[in-house]
C-alpha cells in the first residue's frame, strides 16, 4: 500500500542519502517547496552503504533505507547515472565508478574516449536515468525511476552542472545541462521526472 509523508507524523525534516553536493542542491529545490527541510547524510556524519545492487532502484533503496535507520527519520535516496547506445548502456549503474576519485572530468573522457575506439563518434545517442526511493524508519519504501533522453556532446562545455552533465544535450535543446540554468534543468531532467511521479504519491 502506498504511503505518503506526512509531516504531524514523520516531521518536517528529510533526510537525503547522498554526500553529492551538486545533486543534494537539485533535490533540496524540488523538496523545499512541499516544506520539508533537507538535511544530508554527510551533515549528520553518516557513512556511505556499500552499493552493491544491480539496479538503479536496488542501489537507491539501499542507500534511503540505510539513511532512515540511522537518523530515525524518513529519507531519500537518488541512484542515476548515464547509458550510452553505442556503448551498450554503459556507464549505466557505474556511472559513479568511472569518475576515479570522483573526477567525473576523466569519466566523461572516457566516454568519448570509448566511442572513438568503437568509431562510434557519430552515434551519440544516450539518456539519463535516476531512480528515487523514499525510506521510513520501519522499513517501508517507494520507488520511482525517471529518464531523460538526448545525445552526447564533445569537448564538454558548461559549469554549471555536476557528473555528466557537460557533455549532455537533452532533445530539443542546444545546450548541455552543464550551460543551462539549473531551474531550468530542474523542470525536465531525468531526477525532475523521477521526482514528479513521487510527489504526486508521497507529497500529494
Amino acid at each position: 500500500m502506498r504511503r505518503t509523508l506526512d509531516k504531524s507524523r514523520d516531521g518536517e525534516t528529510l533526510v537525503i542519502a547522498t554526500h553529492n553536493k551538486g545533486k543534494l542542491r537539485e533535490i533540496n529545490e524540488l523538496v523545499t517547496p512541499y516544506g520539508f527541510t533537507a538535511l544530508s547524510v554527510g551533515e549528520l556524519g553518516l557513512p556511505e552503504p556499500v552499493e552493491d545492487g544491480t539496479t538503479y532502484i536496488e542501489n537507491a533503496r539501499i542507500k534511503a533505507l540505510a539513511a532512515a535507520t540511522a537518523s530515525g527519520k524518513p529519507a531519500l535516496a537518488d541512484d542515476s547515472g548515464i547509458s550510452v547506445d553505442a556503448l551498450h548502456g554503459a556507464p549505466g549503474i557505474f556511472s559513479a565508478r568511472w569518475a576515479v576519485d570522483k573526477d567525473f572530468a576523466t569519466a566523461m573522457t572516457r566516454v568519448e574516449d570509448e566511442l572513438r575506439w568503437r568509431g562510434a563518434l557519430s552515434d551519440p545517442k544516450a539518456h539519463f536515468v535516476s531512480a528515487l526511493t523514499i525510506a521510513w524508519p520501519d522499513g517501508h519504501m517507494e520507488d520511482f525511476e525517471g529518464t531523460v533522453m538526448g545525445n552526447l556532446a564533445f569537448p564538454a562545455r558548461g559549469n554549471l552542472g555536476f557528473g555528466y552533465d557537460s557533455i549532455f544535450i537533452p532533445d530539443g535543446h542546444s545546450q548541455t545541462f552543464g550551460e543551462m540554468d539549473p531551474t531550468a534543468k530542474n523542470l525536465m531532467s531525468h531526477r525532475a521526472d523521477a521526482f514528479k511521479q513521487l510527489a504526486a504519491v508521497c507529497l500529494g
